[in-house]
């Protein structure tokens, strides 16, 4: 009678136990995350800090008006000159062409290794594609001035094949890895039923993937999106080699212009630490930082919108 009741208490204490180191080892799971999240707001804030610290000053001299919308960049003039609508006009005009051209492209393909093509091809094709996504800029940049740029030069008949339309192909290029590979996870996580259901309604395949598959997985894809449209934005040494370096206000895609980022990497290394360039360029980067903020806040608008949308 000793003995079975001993039995059970030793078995309650092992279990006891178990839980506590469990709920010790979830404690410390927890406690990382926190701290990976505290650390990642920190690194954010800092960011913000540096930029407004050094970017702003730069407003004391230049009125926000002459900064934003002024035609002239002559840092080393007397007296200088700091005026970004070139370079504004320049990154959002190659960013819009190569997301025109990267965003049907990289969700068809991946529509297509989700939907379509057979699981062997599918599981081929996509580490390549990953694989691309890790090509270095400069690479990218090489391969522009090889290939792309002399095509652009003696398609169009231009005196020079390094302009916008040049850059904003190899930034298509670069951001297609991005998002043919998260836009292919999204589709492939589309529940199966929500398929079957559609056929079961008479729907071909193509009205599968195109009123089932694609909204269901519009949250996974508008991700994939921004991280694309992030990537064409933020690019900096393929747009420097192959874009042309103009400082003026490009009327054409196929005029040499220079873009923020490209700006600010060619200034920064002949610029006073705390100067007026120094300043000008901070702030540069500060609008760059407000730009990227801007188009994630319209991004998620939409994807709220479409989400109460199908909700319906």
């Amino acid at each position: 009678m000793l003995q079975q009741n001993v039995a059970p208490t030793a078995a309650a204490v092992s279990n006891k136990g178990l839980r506590r180191r469990l709920r010790l080892g979830e404690r410390i799971i927890e406690g990382w995350i926190f701290l990976a999240g505290l650390v990642a707001i920190v690194v954010l804030l800092g960011i913000i800090f540096i930029l407004l610290k050094e970017g702003l000053p730069i407003f004391t001299y230049t009125n926000p008006w002459e900064f934003f919308f002024g035609t002239h960049w002559y840092p080393v003039s007397n007296p200088p000159t700091f005026g970004i609508a070139p370079f504004f006009v320049s990154t959002l005009m190659i960013t819009v062409i190569a997301t025109v051209i990267a965003v049907p492209i990289g969700v068809a393909c991946a529509a297509y290794l989700s939907e379509v093509a057979p699981h062997r091809l599918s599981e081929t094709i996509k580490p390549i594609i990953e694989i691309l996504a890790g090509i270095p800029s400069v690479m990218m940049g090489f391969i522009g001035l090889a290939l792309l740029s002399p095509f652009v030069q003696s398609l169009f008949h231009l005196n020079t094949g390094l302009c916008g339309l040049t850059a904003a192909i190899m930034l298509s290029l670069m951001s297609l890895p991005i998002i043919v590979s998260v836009s292919e996870d999204a589709l492939h996580a589309v529940p199966r039923e929500f398929k079957e259901a559609s056929y079961a309604l008479g729907a071909t395949k193509w009205e599968t993937i195109w009123h089932v598959c694609i909204p269901s997985a519009l949250s996974g894809i508008a991700a994939a999106v921004m991280l694309g449209v992030g990537r064409a934005i933020g690019e900096t040494m393929t747009v420097l080699m192959v874009a042309g370096g103009a400082l003026a206000v490009p009327v054409s895609p196929t005029d040499p212009m220079t873009t923020m980022t490209s700006a600010i990497a060619s200034g920064i290394g002949n610029a006073v630490r705390g100067g007026l360039q120094y300043q000008a360029l901070f702030a540069i980067g500060l609008i760059l930082f407000i730009l990227t903020l801007a188009v994630n806040i319209i991004a998620e608008r939409v994807l709220e919108r479409q989400k109460r949308k199908f909700a319906r």
